[in-house]
């Protein structure tokens, strides 16, 4: 099995689905050589389990990176690029987020601001400044066509912020959290037709409703799973799927 990505850079790796994707990327049998495992507070509380991981795999350095901050996120650049020595960044999985369950009666402009400063401004803002990276990895990968190996953002996304399903308004209308996501997958489509001349695949990914912090013990599928199905989409991504938003297994979603 080849591998993924020469280079890879998760957001929100700390815990569920982030956690996961380190995990098991760097459980492969060819792992990357770069695993880039970002959180806001890697040497606190919340970084326990990362730390652990990464004690156990030399291919993971954990990076602080606040995608809600300007100067954390550029200072994450200069560390990334001081371990490439050189080289470009192949994938940015675009993973950190946060939810919301209020209602119309209940959300309030702060937590509506809150989540797109997370959901659709944090993943813009971290794009744009690893892009030189992804494109510095798009021109030395000798390749053609687009895919993860050469250069890719994965923005994850969900469902219910498919204004085409639009599912279950009644039950969980999630103002903020369903919204900021519909936002998001605009942004993907930007960020599809932007750079893809310049080699850069991009797509949006739904893990499905799994149990993490986030998804509750409700959800019916386990956070192993899910990254083990994002991972087997990702390698089968290309120039035909740039632009697609896409879930665990494959299958396309509605915008």
């Amino acid at each position: 099995m080849a591998a993924l990505a020469q280079s890879v850079l998760v957001t929100g790796s700390n815990r569920g689905i982030g956690l996961e994707l380190v995990r098991q990327l760097a459980a492969r049998p060819q792992a990357p050589q770069h695993i880039f495992a970002t959180c806001r507070e890697p040497d606190g509380l919340s970084g326990k389990a990362l730390r652990e991981l990464a004690a156990q795999h030399p291919s993971i350095k954990l990076v602080q990176l606040d995608t809600v901050s300007l100067p954390s996120i550029q200072r994450a650049v200069q560390a990334v690029q001081s371990h490439l020595k050189g080289q470009g960044l192949n994938l940015l999985i675009n993973n950190a987020g946060v939810s919301s369950r209020a209602t119309l009666q209940s959300v309030d402009s702060q937590e509506m601001l809150s989540a797109f400063t997370t959901n659709v401004i944090g993943p813009l803002q971290v794009t744009k400044e690893f892009l030189p990276l992804l494109e510095k990895a798009a021109k030395g990968q000798g390749k053609e066509g687009l895919s993860c190996s050469r250069a890719a953002i994965i923005n994850v996304s969900t469902k219910v912020g498919s204004i085409g399903l639009c599912l279950g308004v009644l039950e969980a209308p999630m103002y903020p959290y369903r919204a900021s996501k519909a936002a998001q997958n605009m942004m993907t489509r930007c960020m599809a037709a932007e750079p893809k001349d310049k080699g850069i695949l991009c797509t949006a990914i739904h893990p499905g409703w799994v149990k993490t912090d986030m998804g509750t013990e409700k959800a019916p599928l386990t956070v192993e799973n899910s990254v083990r199905g994002i991972l087997t989409v990702l390698a089968s991504l290309s120039q035909d799927t740039t632009s697609a938003f896409l879930d665990w297994e494959g299958n396309s979603v509605p915008w």
